[in-house]
């Protein structure tokens, strides 16, 4: 669909309004305005500027959506009149667009979900599901804020992971700055002080010199194979085997592996339970909480464990044993099967990875400081070796 810009007049008061409008052709985008009581007076193609490109759909956007759409299903208001409410509400243009394509979709005749469906870049499986789900069974607005929950909690989860690293990265950025500048403006005046008093310079004071000589000759080849090295791995993380490798490496990683598997199987827990609440069936869910884990591998030991539930076996059953499912897992599934509350116990299960995830992400903070300490004395030793040892000798040869 086209995204076109529109000043029309309201037929009832005749109030002009401008906005934007999804729609297949100008001529149907005339009509879906007729169509919703305004006059249109003109109606023109909008072109993708470098802003458009620009402003895309954040998590924070979809949440904010999908909370004010909950709102106002649950308080009675039809689904179109929802939508749109909702769209002139909405202040990113790129998640505005979205919004009134769904709207046309909806008012053409199509059901919501299958109008969601038309965006898969920013409504997951999951979302699509719970909605589809929703729909049929009369819940639609408690559906909603069931995404909406999870969204936030998901977006919360990584906001902590990333909070943990980034005083990691800011010291890692100093220690390269401090070091670049030692090499570039402190190095070459030992060695000219050297060179004058004809001395021979240390060994680590030369191989200081040597970097040195090679960063300052050589400096565009350092660039070169920076960029190749960042392209060709970003390609490779892109290919099949790469994002195996990748998801690989995150589960086996030093330091990081507990952290990740709490936060894999944390997801599918409660994705599972979310799911299971909301009436999809137990294969359907294992398929999209196993995708929703956003790890392939963890997603392969899920598959396996839904074949399996297919073959008749329990859930709990299937899920034992299988790679990196944690065994609190199984447990609460075992003990849902005998409740009947399956639903609620892995939701227990989601609840306990969530605590010990935030526990944890605290713990490799703490973790990650002497090791970046540890980083910071070894530079600092090189350059104090290189640079003021040097410097002391030659003042004490001097005197």
């Amino acid at each position: 669909m086209r995204r076109y810009i529109y000043k029309a007049k309201e037929q009832q008061t005749g109030k002009i309004i401008k906005g934007t409008i999804q729609a297949e052709s100008e001529r149907t985008a005339g009509k879906l305005l007729v169509d919703r009581g305004y006059v249109p007076e003109s109606i023109k193609e909008e072109g993708g500027g470098l802003s458009d490109k620009l402003n895309r759909v954040t998590a924070k956007d979809r949440i904010n959506f999908t909370r004010q759409f909950a709102t106002l299903v649950g308080a009675g208001l039809p689904i179109a009149q929802s939508l749109r409410t909702v769209s002139e509400q909405t202040n990113n243009k790129a998640m505005q667009a979205v919004i009134e394509e769904i709207l046309a979709n909806v008012e053409s005749g199509r059901s919501l979900s299958d109008a969601f469906e038309k965006h898969p870049d920013i409504f997951s499986k999951v979302y699509l599901s719970l909605i589809r789900a929703g729909e049929v069974s009369g819940t639609l607005d408690n559906s909603l804020r069931r995404i909406a929950d999870q969204e936030e909690k998901d977006d919360k989860m990584l906001g902590k992971i990333k909070s943990a690293m980034t005083m990691p990265l800011i010291t890692l950025f100093v220690i390269i700055v401090v070091f670049i500048y030692m090499m570039l403006e402190v190095v070459p005046h030992v060695e000219s002080l050297y060179n004058d008093l004809h001395e021979t310079l240390p060994a680590l004071t030369q191989a200081l010199v040597n970097i040195k000589d090679f960063l300052i000759s050589m400096w565009w080849l350092v660039l070169v194979i920076l960029a190749v090295v960042v392209v060709a791995v970003g390609q490779y993380l892109r290919t099949e085997s790469g994002i195996k490798v990748k998801d690989t490496v995150k589960l086996n990683v030093p330091m990081f592996s507990s952290l990740f598997r709490i936060l894999y199987n944390s997801r599918f827990a409660r994705i599972s339970q979310i799911l299971l609440a909301t009436g999809v069936s137990v294969l359907d869910t294992l398929n999209i909480a196993g995708e929703a884990t956003a790890n392939t591998i963890v997603q392969t030991s899920v598959e396996k464990a839904a074949e399996e539930v297919s073959g008749g076996k329990t859930l709990s059953v299937a899920l034992k044993d299988k790679d990196y499912i944690e065994p609190l897992v199984y447990q609460m599934a075992a003990i849902g099967e005998q409740s009947g509350k399956m639903d609620e116990m892995l939701g227990k299960a989601a609840q306990v990875f969530e605590d010990e995830l935030d526990e944890k992400i605290a713990t490799i903070s703490a973790m990650i400081e002497p090791v970046m300490m540890i980083m910071l004395a070894i530079v600092a030793g090189l350059l104090v070796g290189g640079v003021l040892f040097p410097i002391y000798s030659l003042v004490n040869s001097i005197g």
